[in-house]
C-alpha cells in the first residue's frame, strides 16, 4: 500500500511539473528557442538580455553570462535603466514571465525579439552560468 502512494504521488508531481511545462503560449513576444537566442547572443554589442527573476531564482537555477537584472514586477518602474537602441531577450525559467514582461516592453516600444527560459534553454542544449549565492559573514 505505501509504494502505490508512493508512486501515486510521483506521477501527481510529474503531471504538475508536465502541465506547467506546456503552458500555452499567450503572448505578442515570440518564444525563442536555443537557436534563436544563440544568434542573437552571436552579437553582443546590440542585444541585452534582461534577466526578470529574483536573485535566488538565478542563483538556483542559473542563467545566461552577462544580463540585466529587474525582477519582472519592478520592471515598468524601471524602463528608464533599459536602453531603447538594443534588441532585447527577455528570461525567465520558463519564458512565461518573461513573455508577459517582453509584451509589456514592446508596448512601450522597446525592440523585443523574444522571451526565453534559462531552463528551457538548458533543457535544449544551451549551456546557462551557474552563480554562487553570496556567503554571509
Amino acid at each position: 500500500m505505501k509504494n502505490i502512494a508512493i508512486a501515486t504521488i510521483a506521477v501527481g508531481l510529474f503531471a504538475s511539473a508536465s502541465a506547467h511545462a506546456q503552458q500555452a503560449w499567450k503572448h505578442t513576444v515570440k518564444q525563442l528557442p536555443r537557436a534563436e537566442v544563440e544568434a542573437l547572443l552571436a552579437q553582443p554589442g546590440q542585444v541585452l538580455v534582461l534577466d526578470v527573476r529574483r536573485p535566488d531564482e538565478v542563483t538556483a537555477k542559473g542563467g545566461f553570462p552577462v544580463y540585466l537584472s529587474i525582477q519582472a514586477k519592478d520592471v515598468e518602474q524601471q524602463l528608464a535603466y533599459i536602453p531603447k537602441d538594443r534588441t532585447i531577450i527577455t528570461v525567465s525559467n520558463h519564458a512565461h514571465r518573461a513573455g508577459a514582461v517582453g509584451d509589456l516592453l514592446a508596448a512601450k516600444g522597446y525592440k523585443v525579439a523574444g522571451a526565453t527560459g534559462s531552463e528551457d534553454y538548458e533543457a535544449q542544449g544551451g549551456t546557462i552560468t551557474r552563480i554562487a549565492a553570496p556567503v554571509k559573514p
